[in-house]
């Protein structure tokens, strides 16, 4: 999300405060199968066998950097360029997505959303339908990739210039030194046969997952729930830094699993003291009080903003990103600040700018949220991929394939040093000028958040009820 204040599309800066995980799980259904050939994508030599899946193909991530080589960060983003617009389709698609999910949200519930993480498993999923089908543009349109790749200079169907953008998005927000880590990890888990009957999987699917998401690919049997289930949660656990370890339970049509995991680590800019830790009141909605601790800090010159009824601030962190607070003024329900997409790209982009004095009082938190995201995505315009007559014939071109059910699982937690967070998203196919101004950033009542990559893409939105 780009934010007049402190965020900028082309700043090239670190990555962001937080640890952020996210796993996106597409598990694909089967609905209607017909003579297919069996699949047997193990010709890579390095297969490793172990127990509940076979390892088909393994990826080499970009190479690591140190967090002072400028350098080498600037000559990442020369060598992968993100278009401009792919970039606002990204920040389109997490403000309608977190509007329409924080308007079915239990009020008085926290939530915490990772629209990075399914974008992404999205724009994988989308590699696997059918060319110009009513899947395929549906799910295009959520991502506003139609639209924003119309203009490409590249020669290439809308499709693949979706993978490869998205291939670039990912060199540009790979991180991983001694300050902090933004870490984004897909791997294919696939089946090749359901009740006795075979499977075929698209190698075009397979290469370009592997070749664009970074994707490693595992052979599975989806009826051993305990062995196959295991060695899924192992691996999530493996790209989560342990912070999200999942339970399965495999439909009998399962045929595939995407999964996408993020994970996310950054340092305050300038670190919150302990000793100046303390507790206080948090105010919640329904009129109780919780008292939890707040970190306390003032910066004598900072940039924030003044919207209608709320004020804005940002709290850089080390490796370039940021976390944007918006409290809401006293009295005013946090959800009408954020209950449309416009009204949410207002909150966090804008408003009048000042800077001037800005007094800091937040709690320290952590909270788990689950969020069902089919009826959501559906109401957004996505119907034909969760029927049985969806399109996924560049997934299989032989087995009837569609999407049952997306879900999504965050953590996150804020303290002194910086935030962590993570997300199991699971798709079943199946600074300085004069100061001018104070601003009192008291968040001792609800709070909305989000959390950016250098470059401005949205990597979580929340809204804290409840830090207790």
């Amino acid at each position: 999300m780009k934010n007049n204040t402190n965020f900028n599309w082309r700043k090239i800066l670190a990555l962001a405060l937080a640890a952020v995980m996210l796993i996106s799980t597409i598990a694909l259904f089967l609905s209607i199968l017909a003579g297919c050939q069996k699949n047997d994508p193990a010709d890579d030599p390095n297969k490793i066998e172990k127990p509940g899946y076979t390892a088909l193909k393994k990826i080499t991530y970009p190479e690591v950097y140190a967090f002072e080589n400028i350098d080498k960060r600037l000559e990442v983003i020369e060598n992968y360029p993100v278009e401009k617009l792919f970039l606002k389709a990204v920040d389109d698609f997490s403000y309608r997505s977190a509007a329409a999910l924080l308007a079915a949200n239990e009020q008085g519930e926290n939530f915490n959303f990772s629209p990075l993480s399914l974008y992404l498993a999205l724009a994988l999923a989308i590699s696997g339908a059918g060319p110009d089908s009513a899947t395929q543009m549906e799910l295009l349109d959520l991502l506003g990739a139609s639209e924003a790749l119309a203009t490409s200079s590249q020669s290439a169907s809308t499709s693949n210039l979706l993978s490869t953008q998205s291939k670039n998005l990912y060199h540009q927000l790979f991180l991983k030194n001694e300050i902090g880590q933004l870490n984004i990890a897909n791997s294919l888990w696939m089946d090749d046969e359901v009740n006795g009957q075979k499977i075929d999987f698209q190698d075009k699917f397979i290469e370009n997952a592997a070749q664009n998401f970074f994707a490693s690919v595992y052979s599975v049997d989806f009826s051993d729930q305990e062995k196959t289930g295991a060695a899924m949660a192992e691996w999530i656990s493996e790209h989560t830094n342990g912070k999200i370890e999942p339970t399965f339970n495999f439909d009998s049509l399962q045929v595939l699993s995407i999964l996408n995991t993020i994970y996310f680590y950054d340092q305050w800019d300038r670190r919150f003291d302990e000793k100046t830790t303390a507790p206080d009141i948090f105010y919640l909605s329904d009129g109780n009080e919780v008292e939890v601790d707040f970190m306390n800090q003032t910066q004598s010159s900072a940039s924030f903003a003044r919207g209608e009824n709320y004020t804005r601030a940002v709290r850089p962190l080390r490796n370039g990103g940021e976390m944007i607070f918006i409290l809401p003024d006293e009295g005013v329900n946090p959800y009408s600040l954020v209950d449309s997409a416009e009204k949410m790209e207002a909150a966090f982009t804008g408003g009048s700018q000042s800077n001037g004095e800005v007094v800091w009082k937040m709690p320290k938190f952590s909270y788990d949220t689950k969020l069902e995201l089919k009826e959501v995505l559906q109401k957004l315009g996505v119907n034909a991929a969760f029927t049985g007559d969806a399109d996924f014939s560049n997934l299989s071109e032989e087995t009837q394939i569609f999407i049952s059910n997306i879900k999504q699982d965050t953590f996150i937690a804020v303290n002194e040093n910086g935030v962590e967070a993570a997300a199991f998203t699971q798709i079943d196919f199946d600074t300085t000028s004069m100061p001018t101004g104070r601003a009192e950033m008291i968040l001792d009542r609800p709070f909305i958040f989000g959390i950016t990559a250098p470059n401005g893409s949205p990597l979580f939105i929340g809204l804290c009820e409840n830090p207790a």
